[in-house]
């Protein structure tokens, strides 16, 4: 019997999607790192994933747009065909969109939902049937300080982040009997390739409001990752990783 529980603890199954770069490369690599088989979802970033892959034998790929549900099933087919069960799912794939309201046109708009908030809802809905099964498993949404606070000129970068926070907590309540954990993971700005627009004045502006007086990096996220799906007590929760950006 403890042998079985220990192969279980060194077995765990991750799916993380938007794998390839910035956060979630840095999600990818702690977990393969820690004991997990993880399934590095990408879309159009092969060259990035496949590097990513070569660093640790744990790290198998799997090509999908999230934002369709279809090629989520497979995702989600491919993950229970290959590995029996999903321990861990994190929701991490999403693009930012710069402009005013009357510039963002219906297109955008539907671009962004349905890559950072869509995407989310498919891939909960067909990882939870399993887990409900399973009777455990973990669910980490990475959102954003701007769908906390709103961003000037990303309302709809914005509105998708906060309908993620608002996934997290209708799910933990409705998946909570089932012992099914969801959290979601609030950055701050992060030191990854969406921030690269900034010229190193607003950089020092923006560090300017921060108490910890600097930017963060994916590995701070990262960490929070291996931190909520190591724990067993804590669901529902918007953790902000921001270095106390709008205490």
């Amino acid at each position: 019997m403890e042998e079985n529980q220990e192969k279980n603890i060194l077995n765990k199954v991750a799916i993380v999607t938007g794998g390839s770069k910035g956060i979630g490369a840095s999600i990818v690599k702690k977990l393969s790192q820690n004991g997990y088989s993880v399934i590095l979802n990408y879309n159009t970033s092969k060259i990035e994933a496949e590097k990513i892959a070569l660093t640790n034998k744990n790290i198998h790929l799997f090509k999908a747009d999230v934002s369709n549900y279809f090629e989520v099933q497979s995702l989600v087919n491919y993950a229970i065909t290959n590995f029996g069960k999903i321990d861990l799912l994190v929701n991490n794939a999403g693009i930012d969109l710069i402009k005013t309201i009357n510039d963002t046109s219906i297109e955008d708009f539907d671009n962004i939902l349905k890559t950072n908030l869509y995407s989310a809802f498919y891939t909960s809905k067909e990882v939870s049937k399993y887990m409900i099964n399973q009777k455990f498993g973990s669910i980490i949404n990475i959102s954003s300080i701007w769908g906390l606070i709103g961003a000037s000129c990303e309302m709809a970068y914005s509105v998708s982040k906060a309908g993620l926070d608002a996934m997290t907590k209708s799910l933990a309540k409705e998946l909570g009997p089932s012992n099914i954990r969801i959290n979601s993971i609030a950055p701050g700005i992060i030191d990854t390739d969406m921030n690269k627009f900034l010229n190193e004045e607003e950089k020092k502006s923006i560090i300017s409001e921060i108490p910890l007086e600097k930017i963060g990096n994916v590995s701070d996220i990262s960490e929070c990752v291996l931190f909520l799906a190591n724990s067993s007590y804590i669901t529902g929760q918007i953790i902000q990783v921001n270095g106390g950006w709008n205490i």
